[in-house]
């Protein structure tokens, strides 16, 4: 799992059928205190998540598969929560 922020959606009129009807959205993933931190990665939004808003994805394509409860899938990375606070030590 990683915390990551919103930064952006994608609009696609021809992709793969396991995409249909699904929102696409561009993660900037960040540390626990906010900071960007590696690349910006696509996930399928699961949960109605925005732009702006700081999210938990999930990073693997198995728990992706269980989430979505279709076994095995091409997708990577999917939203799973929106996150209201991040408290670290």
């Amino acid at each position: 799992m990683i915390l990551a922020d919103v930064v952006g959606t994608v609009t696609s009129s021809v992709k793969h059928p396991v995409y249909h009807a699904r929102a696409l959205m561009v993660l900037q993933p960040i540390d626990g205190k906010g900071k960007p931190e590696g690349t910006e990665i696509l996930a399928i939004d699961t949960v109605q998540a925005g732009v702006g808003d700081r999210v938990l994805a999930l990073r693997e394509g198995n728990g992706v598969g269980q989430v979505l409860g279709t076994g095995r899938v091409a997708i990577r990375t999917i939203i799973v929560g929106i996150v209201d606070a991040v408290e670290c030590d």
